[in-house]
């Protein structure tokens, strides 16, 4: 008997702990909010789409099919095609060596995006820069020499063509003539002596992490290209853009409404529609590869480009919206996910019609944030009291 009451006291208190979800969150409810949001005129007549996860049905669209310029959201792409077609775990380094032959050096190479231009900013983000390697090279060669050197030969292999000039440079800003020879890597292996230099990047998965937190167009490029070449395609935008076309076609999604330019979202001239999105954003909550991607995205009022957003205008939100950001002069776009209670929805706003001014931006992007807080809430999980009755 005792055993029976404790078991029940158990379950009543469970009971009464798990508070439901409320049902405004439900998708007719989440549908007529986003209904409104749309018909904001601070959003200037935005493209929207809202799915349901957990059916994968659409419950609400508004010019869902008109091609609008992503901004940043385009970044989601990248990240599909670095997670397709690279290895997450993939590192990628740079050496720099003496070279065999006199007054020479070595710089092997395999295109790693995330090497600085910047010294100083390397310093501040614990990357490599290009001026780190020039110097440790150029003093390696000098010591070799003798104390002096005057012209140099490089040879280099898998190097972007921004990094060679880059070199040149600052080889030429202290009197030393280089001259740059591009050789393969068997060749460059071939021609290395000792090594002065052994540079290595974070992996694939933590570089795509770090584009998609803080937005950072020039990662997004490179690792959108590096996923094109390993696709098999051209290492430049025509390959990204045959590259963000198949993999869409390979989830059956049709891509001929989108347009790319670039994989970052800079170009205007860049087009997706939101339907196109929303079903890539499901597709990727549904695939255990692609989903890894959604723990790289910024976190409503917690992190990267959410981070100082919805504290004081939404605060209801902060933590349970996953989403990119997007931003161009006349142009607030947001894709992601967020919590709503018992549900999950995949949403898209690309509002790429308001005035073109920062404060018509900050009006929009306060906007889309309040409305999403009217159906974010936290998923409430059942807590059970293990306090048991005791009875004589």
């Amino acid at each position: 008997m005792k055993k029976l009451l404790t078991l029940c006291a158990s379950l009543l208190s469970a009971t009464l702990l798990a508070i439901p979800s409320a049902s405004a969150f439900d998708p007719v409810s989440a549908a007529n909010i986003f209904a409104r949001l749309a018909a904001e005129p601070e959003m200037g007549n935005p493209s929207v789409s809202l799915l349901d996860l957990s059916t994968g049905e659409i419950v609400f669209e508004s010019n869902a099919y008109s091609q609008r310029k992503p901004a940043s959201t385009m970044k989601i792409l990248s990240a599909v095609a670095t997670l397709k077609y690279l290895n997450p775990s993939q590192v990628f380094t740079t050496t720099v060596s003496l070279g065999t032959v006199p007054d020479s050096l070595v710089v092997n190479g395999e295109y790693d995006p995330w090497i600085s231009m910047d010294h100083r900013k390397a310093i501040k983000m614990k990357r490599t820069s290009f001026p780190r390697l020039a110097f440790n090279g150029l003093s390696a060669a000098k010591k070799n020499s003798g104390g002096s050197v005057k012209k140099l030969k490089v040879y280099y292999n898998d190097l972007y063509s921004n990094e060679v000039a880059t070199f040149k440079a600052f080889y030429k800003k202290r009197g030393v003539t280089a001259t740059f020879v591009k050789v393969s890597e068997e060749k460059a292996i071939s021609l290395s002596g000792e090594q002065v230099v052994f540079s290595f990047s974070p992996t694939v998965k933590e570089i795509m992490n770090w584009f998609l937190l803080w937005s950072d167009n020039l990662l997004s490029e490179r690792m959108a290209r590096l996923a094109a070449k390993a696709s098999g395609n051209e290492f430049n935008d025509k390959g990204v853009a045959i590259a963000f076309a198949t993999q869409l076609i390979e989830m059956g999604i049709d891509p001929s409404k989108i347009i790319v330019k670039d994989a970052s979202g800079l170009s205007r001239e860049n087009k997706v529609t939101a339907n196109v999105m929303a079903q890539l954003l499901y597709k990727i909550h549904s695939d255990p590869l692609l989903a890894t991607l959604i723990d790289g995205l910024p976190v409503s009022g917690e992190s990267g480009t959410l981070q100082r957003r919805y504290v004081e205008t939404a605060p209801e939100a902060v933590g349970l919206v996953k989403a990119k950001t997007g931003t161009l002069t006349g142009t607030v776009s947001l894709a992601g996910f967020i919590q709503s209670g018992e549900r999950e929805y995949a949403f898209v706003v690309i509002a790429d019609k308001i005035r073109r001014s920062n404060s018509a931006s900050d009006q929009a992007r306060k906007t889309l944030d309040r409305y999403l807080a009217k159906i974010a809430a936290p998923l409430l999980v059942p807590v059970v009291d293990t306090a048991t009755v005791v009875t004589d």
